[in-house]
C-alpha cells in the first residue's frame, strides 16, 4: 500500500504523533465509509453510530501499530465489517422483543422507487451476515473483490464465489417477492 507524497501521509504521521486535531481530521475522513459500513449491515441508524464510535476509540488505540494512511483506511474498514458480523451473530443468539415492546419504524426518506429500494434493503438484510457484509461491500463501498478478500481475510475466490451465491439467493428472493404481488 503506497501512499501519496503529502496530504494523507502528513496527517496520518502528525497523528501518531499525538495530534488531536490530525487525528480528528482522520476520524472527519473515514466516518462516513464507517458509518456506511455499520448503517448497511445492521439497518439501524443509533447501532451503526455506537459500533461507529466503538471502531474509533479501537483506531485511536491501535493508531501506532498502523504503517500508513492507506492501512489506516484498510483496517477501519476490515475492524468495521468485522465488528457488525460479530453484532449480528450475538444478536442471533439472543431471545427476540416482543412486538409491543419495539419502536416504531421511523420512515425512510423519499426515494426514486420507494418499493424496489426498501425490497432490495429488506432482502440483502436477510442474507447471512459474511454474505450480506460482502454484498456491502461490494455495492455499497464499491470494493473489487480482492479488496473484500482482504478486508474480510478470506480467499479471493471466496469473496467470488459468495458474491455469486449472495446475488442468486437476492434474485430468488425477489422473484418471490414479485409473484406475491
Amino acid at each position: 500500500m503506497t501512499e501519496p507524497a503529502t496530504g494523507n501521509s502528513d496527517v496520518f504521521s502528525k497523528a501518531v504523533a499525538g495530534d488531536r486535531s490530525a487525528f480528528s481530521e482522520l476520524v472527519r475522513k473515514h466516518q462516513a465509509m464507517v458509518f456506511s459500513i455499520a448503517l448497511h449491515s445492521l439497518r439501524d441508524e443509533a447501532l451503526a453510530e455506537e459500533l461507529a464510535q466503538e471502531v474509533f476509540l479501537d483506531f485511536y488505540n491501535h493508531l501506532g501499530d498502523l504503517q500508513s494512511a492507506a492501512h489506516a483506511e484498510f483496517w477501519l474498514r476490515r475492524v468495521a465489517s468485522n465488528r457488525c458480523i460479530d453484532y449480528v451473530r450475538r444478536r442471533k443468539r439472543q431471545p427476540s422483543v416482543c412486538l409491543d415492546d419495539a419502536p416504531e419504524l421511523a420512515s425512510d426518506p423519499v426515494e426514486s422507487d420507494p418499493f424496489l429500494s426498501e425490497t432490495l434493503r429488506r432482502l440483502t438484510s436477510s442474507l447471512p451476515e459474511k454474505a450480506r457484509m460482502m454484498v456491502v461491500l461490494r455495492y455499497q463501498e464499491d470494493l473489487a473483490p480482492a479488496e473484500i478478500a482482504e478486508t474480510l481475510d478470506i480467499p479471493l475466490n471466496s469473496v467470488k464465489s459468495g458474491l455469486h451465491r449472495a446475488l442468486a439467493m437476492l434474485r430468488e428472493k425477489l422473484e418471490r417477492t414479485q409473484v406475491r404481488r
